[in-house]
């Protein structure tokens, strides 16, 4: 029972790194996107994450909830509200009455080693369901 928690536990954090890698890619897509839908610059996403757990009726109806829970979710995924980096461009048709552009408060260097912390976490996530899948291996021999 415990290693089908371990390997729940895992792939969750493993789909969140995932899905934290996603996002970091789409800010670095978004880099120079001076206009959004919305009429202003790309806004820099982040990704929250958080414990993954029954809800309070659940665990009431199963006595065994604390085995059940565990693992990471990305609970939501948040707008910086960092000001956006003005650039001078007076040729540049989304330039202001002062010739200034307003360019995403996206920082390259930033979500590279965000993006590098997130594959690392990853790794590692992989490591630890390796190591788990060589344990299940050795206890099935064992049985034999």
């Amino acid at each position: 029972m415990a290693m089908m928690q371990s390997l729940n536990i895992t792939g969750s954090a493993l789909t969140a790194e995932r899905f934290r890698m996603d996002i970091i890619l789409q800010n670095l897509a978004n880099i120079s996107t001076t206009r959004t839908a919305s009429g202003e610059p790309y806004r820099r996403k982040q990704v929250i994450f958080e414990e993954r757990g029954l809800d309070f009726k659940s665990a009431l109806a199963d006595e065994n909830y604390k085995l059940k829970n565990g693992g990471v979710r990305a609970a939501q995924v948040v707008e910086s509200d960092r000001d956006f980096t003005p650039v001078y461009d007076p040729d540049n048709p989304e330039a202001n009455e002062e010739g200034y552009v307003m360019y995403p408060n996206v920082n390259r260097t930033e979500e590279q080693i965000d993006l590098m912390a997130a594959t690392r976490a990853y790794e590692a996530n992989l490591t630890a369901l390796a190591t788990i899948k060589a344990t299940i291996n050795k206890a099935l021999e064992m049985g034999k």
